[in-house]
Protein backbone atom coordinates (compact mmCIF):
# COMPACT_ATOMS: atom_id res chain seq x y z
CA UNK A 1 0.00 0.00 0.00
CA UNK A 2 2.81 2.43 0.92
CA UNK A 3 4.52 1.71 -2.40
CA UNK A 4 1.28 2.44 -4.31
CA UNK A 5 0.79 5.72 -2.45
CA UNK A 6 4.41 6.67 -3.11
CA UNK A 7 4.05 6.03 -6.83
CA UNK A 8 0.82 8.08 -6.88
CA UNK A 9 2.44 11.11 -5.27
CA UNK A 10 5.52 10.80 -7.48
CA UNK A 11 3.30 10.70 -10.58
CA UNK A 12 1.28 13.65 -9.28
CA UNK A 13 4.46 15.62 -8.69
CA UNK A 14 5.62 14.90 -12.24
CA UNK A 15 2.30 15.96 -13.73
CA UNK A 16 2.22 19.19 -11.71
CA UNK A 17 5.79 20.02 -12.68
CA UNK A 18 5.22 19.25 -16.35
CA UNK A 19 2.08 21.32 -16.55
CA UNK A 20 3.59 24.35 -14.85
CA UNK A 21 3.88 27.46 -16.98
CA UNK A 22 7.02 29.21 -18.09
CA UNK A 23 8.73 26.81 -20.50
CA UNK A 24 10.79 28.83 -22.94
CA UNK A 25 10.10 32.05 -21.06
CA UNK A 26 13.84 32.33 -20.34
CA UNK A 27 14.60 31.76 -24.02
CA UNK A 28 16.12 28.33 -23.36
CA UNK A 29 15.27 24.96 -24.93
CA UNK A 30 16.51 22.04 -22.85
CA UNK A 31 17.23 18.61 -24.32
CA UNK A 32 17.96 15.71 -21.99
CA UNK A 33 20.56 13.04 -22.76
CA UNK A 34 19.96 9.74 -20.95
CA UNK A 35 23.35 8.19 -21.73
CA UNK A 36 25.92 6.00 -19.93
CA UNK A 37 29.01 7.91 -18.85
CA UNK A 38 30.08 5.17 -16.44
CA UNK A 39 29.57 1.42 -16.26
CA UNK A 40 29.64 -1.26 -18.96
CA UNK A 41 28.60 1.03 -21.81
CA UNK A 42 30.69 4.05 -20.78
CA UNK A 43 32.77 4.10 -23.98
CA UNK A 44 29.87 4.13 -26.44
CA UNK A 45 28.06 6.63 -24.21
CA UNK A 46 30.97 9.04 -24.21
CA UNK A 47 31.29 8.75 -28.00
CA UNK A 48 27.59 9.57 -28.29
CA UNK A 49 28.07 12.65 -26.11
CA UNK A 50 30.98 13.75 -28.31
CA UNK A 51 28.64 13.62 -31.31
CA UNK A 52 26.02 15.61 -29.40
CA UNK A 53 28.59 18.26 -28.58
CA UNK A 54 29.30 18.78 -32.29
CA UNK A 55 25.64 19.66 -32.84
CA UNK A 56 25.48 21.89 -29.76
CA UNK A 57 28.54 23.83 -30.88
CA UNK A 58 27.04 24.31 -34.35
CA UNK A 59 23.90 25.79 -32.79
CA UNK A 60 26.02 28.01 -30.55
CA UNK A 61 28.07 29.26 -33.52
CA UNK A 62 24.83 30.11 -35.34
CA UNK A 63 23.81 32.32 -32.43
CA UNK A 64 21.07 29.98 -31.20
CA UNK A 65 18.10 28.14 -32.68
CA UNK A 66 15.51 30.04 -34.69
CA UNK A 67 11.96 28.78 -34.14
CA UNK A 68 9.08 30.82 -35.50
CA UNK A 69 11.03 34.06 -35.59
CA UNK A 70 12.32 33.72 -32.03
CA UNK A 71 15.91 32.81 -31.14
CA UNK A 72 16.45 30.25 -28.37
CA UNK A 73 19.54 29.14 -26.52
CA UNK A 74 19.77 25.33 -26.56
CA UNK A 75 21.07 23.48 -23.49
CA UNK A 76 22.08 19.82 -23.63
CA UNK A 77 21.70 18.18 -20.20
CA UNK A 78 23.99 15.15 -20.12
CA UNK A 79 22.63 12.73 -17.54
CA UNK A 80 24.53 9.55 -16.62
CA UNK A 81 22.39 6.42 -16.20
CA UNK A 82 25.52 4.43 -15.18
CA UNK A 83 24.50 1.56 -17.53
CA UNK A 84 21.73 0.72 -15.02
CA UNK A 85 18.06 0.46 -16.14
CA UNK A 86 16.65 1.65 -12.79
CA UNK A 87 18.94 4.69 -12.80
CA UNK A 88 17.90 5.40 -16.39
CA UNK A 89 14.23 5.39 -15.38
CA UNK A 90 14.83 7.72 -12.43
CA UNK A 91 16.89 10.04 -14.62
CA UNK A 92 14.05 10.21 -17.15
CA UNK A 93 11.62 11.35 -14.44
CA UNK A 94 14.10 13.98 -13.27
CA UNK A 95 14.66 15.33 -16.78
CA UNK A 96 10.96 15.36 -17.62
CA UNK A 97 9.67 16.86 -14.37
CA UNK A 98 12.43 18.93 -12.76
CA UNK A 99 14.59 19.93 -15.70
CA UNK A 100 11.62 20.40 -18.08
CA UNK A 101 13.33 19.05 -21.18
CA UNK A 102 11.53 19.39 -24.48
CA UNK A 103 12.79 15.98 -25.61
CA UNK A 104 15.14 13.13 -24.69
CA UNK A 105 18.06 11.58 -26.60
CA UNK A 106 18.90 8.02 -25.57
CA UNK A 107 19.41 5.63 -24.00
CA UNK A 108 21.57 3.69 -26.44
CA UNK A 109 21.11 0.17 -25.08
CA UNK A 110 17.70 -1.53 -25.15
CA UNK A 111 17.95 -2.64 -21.51
CA UNK A 112 17.94 1.00 -20.45
CA UNK A 113 15.95 2.39 -23.40
CA UNK A 114 12.83 0.30 -22.79
CA UNK A 115 12.07 1.63 -19.27
CA UNK A 116 12.90 5.20 -20.34
CA UNK A 117 10.60 4.82 -23.35
CA UNK A 118 7.85 3.78 -20.96
CA UNK A 119 8.36 7.00 -18.98
CA UNK A 120 8.59 9.14 -22.12
CA UNK A 121 5.30 7.74 -23.41
CA UNK A 122 3.56 8.01 -20.03
CA UNK A 123 4.45 11.70 -19.78
CA UNK A 124 4.07 12.52 -23.48
CA UNK A 125 7.70 13.52 -24.02
CA UNK A 126 9.39 12.88 -27.39
CA UNK A 127 12.36 10.53 -27.18
CA UNK A 128 14.81 9.28 -29.80
CA UNK A 129 17.02 6.29 -29.03
CA UNK A 130 20.03 6.19 -31.33
CA UNK A 131 21.05 2.53 -30.82
CA UNK A 132 18.27 0.53 -29.15
CA UNK A 133 17.31 -2.24 -31.59
CA UNK A 134 14.62 -3.99 -29.54
CA UNK A 135 11.12 -3.82 -31.09
CA UNK A 136 9.76 -3.19 -27.57
CA UNK A 137 11.40 0.23 -27.35
CA UNK A 138 8.95 1.86 -29.75
CA UNK A 139 6.06 -0.64 -29.72
CA UNK A 140 2.75 1.13 -28.97
CA UNK A 141 4.70 4.26 -27.97
CA UNK A 142 4.02 7.05 -30.49
CA UNK A 143 6.24 9.52 -28.58
CA UNK A 144 9.28 7.23 -28.99
CA UNK A 145 11.53 7.04 -32.08
CA UNK A 146 14.87 5.52 -33.01
CA UNK A 147 17.55 6.16 -35.66
CA UNK A 148 18.81 2.55 -35.88
CA UNK A 149 17.07 -0.43 -37.43
CA UNK A 150 15.15 -3.01 -35.38
CA UNK A 151 17.41 -6.01 -34.70
CA UNK A 152 15.05 -8.50 -36.35
CA UNK A 153 15.96 -7.28 -39.86
CA UNK A 154 19.51 -8.60 -39.42
CA UNK A 155 18.59 -12.28 -39.67
CA UNK A 156 17.22 -12.03 -43.22
CA UNK A 157 20.03 -9.65 -44.19
CA UNK A 158 22.73 -12.02 -42.92
CA UNK A 159 21.06 -14.96 -44.65
CA UNK A 160 21.16 -13.10 -47.99
CA UNK A 161 24.74 -11.98 -47.42
CA UNK A 162 26.00 -15.44 -46.45
CA UNK A 163 24.48 -16.93 -49.59
CA UNK A 164 26.10 -14.34 -51.87
CA UNK A 165 29.47 -13.99 -50.08
CA UNK A 166 30.14 -17.55 -48.87
CA UNK A 167 27.62 -19.65 -50.88
CA UNK A 168 26.59 -20.82 -47.42
CA UNK A 169 23.63 -23.07 -46.65
CA UNK A 170 24.87 -24.26 -43.22
CA UNK A 171 25.55 -21.99 -40.27
CA UNK A 172 26.78 -22.17 -36.67
CA UNK A 173 25.81 -19.78 -33.86
CA UNK A 174 27.61 -19.00 -30.58
CA UNK A 175 25.80 -16.72 -28.15
CA UNK A 176 25.27 -15.71 -24.52
CA UNK A 177 21.92 -17.16 -23.44
CA UNK A 178 21.68 -14.87 -20.39
CA UNK A 179 22.16 -11.53 -22.18
CA UNK A 180 18.96 -10.27 -23.84
CA UNK A 181 20.38 -8.88 -27.09
CA UNK A 182 22.59 -11.86 -28.07
CA UNK A 183 19.82 -14.31 -27.13
CA UNK A 184 17.20 -12.46 -29.18
CA UNK A 185 19.54 -11.93 -32.11
CA UNK A 186 20.66 -15.59 -32.15
CA UNK A 187 17.07 -16.86 -32.23
CA UNK A 188 16.06 -14.29 -34.84
CA UNK A 189 18.96 -15.31 -37.09
CA UNK A 190 18.23 -19.03 -36.68
CA UNK A 191 14.59 -18.52 -37.64
CA UNK A 192 15.49 -16.44 -40.72
CA UNK A 193 18.30 -18.71 -41.88
CA UNK A 194 16.29 -21.92 -41.54
CA UNK A 195 13.29 -20.33 -43.28
CA UNK A 196 15.46 -20.07 -46.40
CA UNK A 197 17.80 -23.07 -46.06
CA UNK A 198 15.50 -25.53 -44.32
CA UNK A 199 15.10 -26.95 -40.80
CA UNK A 200 18.41 -28.01 -39.29
CA UNK A 201 20.52 -25.79 -41.56
CA UNK A 202 21.79 -24.07 -38.40
CA UNK A 203 23.93 -27.12 -37.67
CA UNK A 204 25.35 -25.85 -34.37
CA UNK A 205 23.50 -23.59 -31.94
CA UNK A 206 25.90 -23.20 -29.03
CA UNK A 207 25.29 -21.17 -25.91
CA UNK A 208 27.31 -19.89 -22.97
CA UNK A 209 26.59 -17.77 -19.93
CA UNK A 210 27.59 -14.20 -19.13
CA UNK A 211 31.09 -14.06 -17.65
CA UNK A 212 32.37 -17.30 -19.20
CA UNK A 213 35.69 -16.94 -21.00
CA UNK A 214 36.45 -20.48 -22.18
CA UNK A 215 34.50 -21.41 -25.30
CA UNK A 216 36.59 -24.43 -26.29
CA UNK A 217 33.83 -27.01 -25.84
CA UNK A 218 31.34 -25.00 -27.90
CA UNK A 219 33.92 -24.15 -30.58
CA UNK A 220 35.00 -27.79 -30.83
CA UNK A 221 31.42 -28.83 -31.58
CA UNK A 222 31.12 -25.98 -34.10
CA UNK A 223 34.36 -27.08 -35.78
CA UNK A 224 32.98 -30.55 -36.38
CA UNK A 225 29.46 -29.45 -37.33
CA UNK A 226 29.98 -28.87 -41.04
CA UNK A 227 29.03 -25.20 -40.73
CA UNK A 228 30.28 -22.86 -43.45
CA UNK A 229 30.42 -19.79 -41.21
CA UNK A 230 30.03 -18.82 -37.55
CA UNK A 231 27.62 -16.11 -36.44
CA UNK A 232 28.19 -14.58 -33.00
CA UNK A 233 25.99 -11.62 -31.96
CA UNK A 234 28.10 -10.70 -28.92
CA UNK A 235 29.04 -7.19 -27.85
CA UNK A 236 32.24 -5.56 -29.09
CA UNK A 237 34.12 -6.27 -25.84
CA UNK A 238 33.41 -10.03 -26.03
CA UNK A 239 34.18 -10.70 -29.70
CA UNK A 240 38.03 -10.62 -29.53
CA UNK A 241 38.19 -13.55 -27.11
CA UNK A 242 35.89 -15.67 -29.29
CA UNK A 243 37.82 -14.84 -32.47
CA UNK A 244 41.21 -15.61 -30.90
CA UNK A 245 40.07 -18.91 -29.44
CA UNK A 246 38.61 -19.96 -32.78
CA UNK A 247 41.90 -19.18 -34.53
CA UNK A 248 43.87 -21.06 -31.88
CA UNK A 249 41.68 -24.10 -32.54
CA UNK A 250 42.37 -23.73 -36.29
CA UNK A 251 38.76 -22.98 -37.11
CA UNK A 252 38.98 -21.49 -40.58
CA UNK A 253 35.34 -20.70 -41.31
CA UNK A 254 34.43 -16.98 -41.55
CA UNK A 255 33.17 -15.32 -38.37
CA UNK A 256 30.28 -12.89 -38.84
CA UNK A 257 28.62 -10.54 -36.37
CA UNK A 258 25.72 -8.16 -35.81
CA UNK A 259 25.57 -4.44 -35.07
CA UNK A 260 26.64 -5.13 -31.46
CA UNK A 261 30.19 -5.28 -32.87
CA UNK A 262 29.95 -1.68 -34.04
CA UNK A 263 30.50 0.35 -30.87
CA UNK A 264 33.36 0.64 -28.44
CA UNK A 265 36.96 -0.37 -29.06
CA UNK A 266 36.63 -3.66 -30.94
CA UNK A 267 39.77 -3.10 -32.99
CA UNK A 268 41.80 -1.86 -30.02
CA UNK A 269 41.06 -5.13 -28.25
CA UNK A 270 41.02 -7.49 -31.24
CA UNK A 271 43.78 -6.02 -33.38
CA UNK A 272 44.55 -7.70 -36.70
CA UNK A 273 42.73 -10.88 -35.62
CA UNK A 274 39.45 -9.21 -36.64
CA UNK A 275 40.68 -7.86 -39.97
CA UNK A 276 38.65 -9.20 -42.89
CA UNK A 277 35.60 -10.06 -40.80
CA UNK A 278 32.07 -8.86 -41.56
CA UNK A 279 29.11 -7.70 -39.47
CA UNK A 280 25.76 -6.07 -40.07
CA UNK A 281 25.43 -2.47 -39.00
CA UNK A 282 23.73 0.87 -39.46
CA UNK A 283 26.88 2.77 -40.30
CA UNK A 284 30.53 2.69 -41.37
CA UNK A 285 33.07 5.55 -41.39
CA UNK A 286 35.36 3.94 -44.00
CA UNK A 287 35.03 5.22 -47.60
CA UNK A 288 32.51 7.80 -46.39
CA UNK A 289 30.74 9.98 -48.93
CA UNK A 290 28.55 13.09 -48.87
CA UNK A 291 27.30 14.22 -45.47
CA UNK A 292 28.85 11.19 -43.79
CA UNK A 293 32.27 12.24 -45.08
CA UNK A 294 31.75 15.70 -43.57
CA UNK A 295 30.74 14.11 -40.26
CA UNK A 296 33.74 11.75 -40.21
CA UNK A 297 36.14 14.59 -40.98
CA UNK A 298 34.61 16.89 -38.33
CA UNK A 299 34.51 14.18 -35.66
CA UNK A 300 38.06 13.01 -36.41
CA UNK A 301 39.41 16.56 -36.34
CA UNK A 302 37.70 17.26 -33.01
CA UNK A 303 38.54 14.00 -31.25
CA UNK A 304 41.41 12.33 -33.10
CA UNK A 305 39.60 9.15 -34.15
CA UNK A 306 36.81 7.93 -36.40
CA UNK A 307 33.24 7.99 -35.07
CA UNK A 308 31.66 4.67 -34.18
CA UNK A 309 28.09 3.64 -35.01
CA UNK A 310 26.52 4.95 -31.76
CA UNK A 311 28.19 8.32 -32.32
CA UNK A 312 26.87 8.61 -35.88
CA UNK A 313 23.36 7.52 -34.90
CA UNK A 314 23.37 9.99 -32.00
CA UNK A 315 24.47 12.79 -34.32
CA UNK A 316 21.54 11.89 -36.57
CA UNK A 317 19.12 11.67 -33.62
CA UNK A 318 20.07 15.06 -32.19
CA UNK A 319 19.85 16.77 -35.56
CA UNK A 320 16.46 15.14 -36.18
CA UNK A 321 15.13 16.43 -32.87
CA UNK A 322 16.44 19.93 -33.62
CA UNK A 323 14.85 19.82 -37.08
CA UNK A 324 11.52 18.72 -35.59
CA UNK A 325 11.63 21.61 -33.10
CA UNK A 326 12.19 24.03 -35.98
CA UNK A 327 9.43 22.37 -37.99
CA UNK A 328 6.85 23.10 -35.30
CA UNK A 329 6.91 26.67 -36.60
CA UNK A 330 6.46 28.13 -33.14
CA UNK A 331 6.82 27.17 -29.48
CA UNK A 332 3.87 28.20 -27.32
CA UNK A 333 5.61 28.12 -23.94
CA UNK A 334 3.21 25.39 -22.79
CA UNK A 335 5.51 22.40 -22.32
CA UNK A 336 2.79 19.77 -22.74
CA UNK A 337 1.60 21.35 -26.00
CA UNK A 338 5.11 21.90 -27.33
CA UNK A 339 6.23 18.33 -26.61
CA UNK A 340 3.25 17.06 -28.56
CA UNK A 341 4.03 19.43 -31.43
CA UNK A 342 7.63 18.17 -31.58
CA UNK A 343 6.42 14.56 -31.58
CA UNK A 344 4.03 15.31 -34.46
CA UNK A 345 6.80 17.07 -36.39
CA UNK A 346 9.16 14.11 -35.91
CA UNK A 347 6.61 11.71 -37.35
CA UNK A 348 6.27 13.83 -40.48
CA UNK A 349 9.98 14.03 -41.33
CA UNK A 350 10.86 12.35 -44.63
CA UNK A 351 14.22 11.60 -46.27
CA UNK A 352 16.25 13.41 -43.62
CA UNK A 353 19.91 13.43 -44.61
CA UNK A 354 21.95 11.78 -41.87
CA UNK A 355 25.42 10.33 -41.46
CA UNK A 356 23.78 6.88 -41.48
CA UNK A 357 21.77 7.63 -44.63
CA UNK A 358 18.32 8.97 -45.47
CA UNK A 359 15.86 8.67 -42.59
CA UNK A 360 12.06 8.54 -42.74
CA UNK A 361 10.01 7.24 -39.83
CA UNK A 362 7.30 4.64 -40.24
CA UNK A 363 4.15 4.55 -38.11
CA UNK A 364 6.04 2.88 -35.24
CA UNK A 365 8.74 5.54 -34.95
CA UNK A 366 11.27 3.24 -36.62
CA UNK A 367 13.37 4.33 -39.60
CA UNK A 368 12.76 2.65 -42.94
CA UNK A 369 16.29 1.59 -43.82
CA UNK A 370 18.45 -1.24 -45.10
CA UNK A 371 21.44 -2.69 -43.27
CA UNK A 372 25.06 -1.99 -44.08
CA UNK A 373 27.38 -4.97 -44.41
CA UNK A 374 30.51 -3.68 -42.70
CA UNK A 375 33.92 -5.15 -43.48
CA UNK A 376 36.87 -4.64 -41.15
CA UNK A 377 39.61 -3.80 -43.63
CA UNK A 378 43.35 -4.56 -43.41
CA UNK A 379 43.89 -1.34 -41.42
CA UNK A 380 41.12 -2.16 -38.95
CA UNK A 381 38.75 0.47 -40.36
CA UNK A 382 35.02 -0.30 -40.48
CA UNK A 383 34.20 0.06 -44.18
CA UNK A 384 30.85 -0.21 -45.99
CA UNK A 385 31.07 -3.39 -48.07
CA UNK A 386 27.49 -3.67 -49.22
CA UNK A 387 23.94 -2.58 -48.43
CA UNK A 388 21.37 -5.36 -48.05
CA UNK A 389 17.64 -4.94 -47.52
CA UNK A 390 15.68 -7.57 -45.61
Amino acid sequence: MQRTVGIFFLSLAVIVAVCSNGFGADGVIRIGFNIAQTGMFELVGKNAIKAGELVRKDIEKAGGLQVGGKTYTVEFLYGDHTSDPSVAGALAIKQISQEKVLGIIGPLISRQAIPVAQMAQAYATPMISPWSTSPLTTKDRPFVFRTCFVFTIQGPVLTKFAASQFKATRAAVLYDIISAYPRGMANSFKEAFEAVNGPGSVVAFEEFRTGEVDFSKQLNRIKGSGAQFLFTPQHYNEVPLIVRQAKKMEITMPVVGSNSWAGGDLIGECGSDCNGLFFTGNYAPGNAKGLNKEFVETFSKAYGNNPDEPAALTWDAVRLLIQAIKNTGQLSGDLVRDRKAVKEALGQIKDFDGASGKISFDGNGDPSKCAVIVKIDEKGVFTAHDSVCP
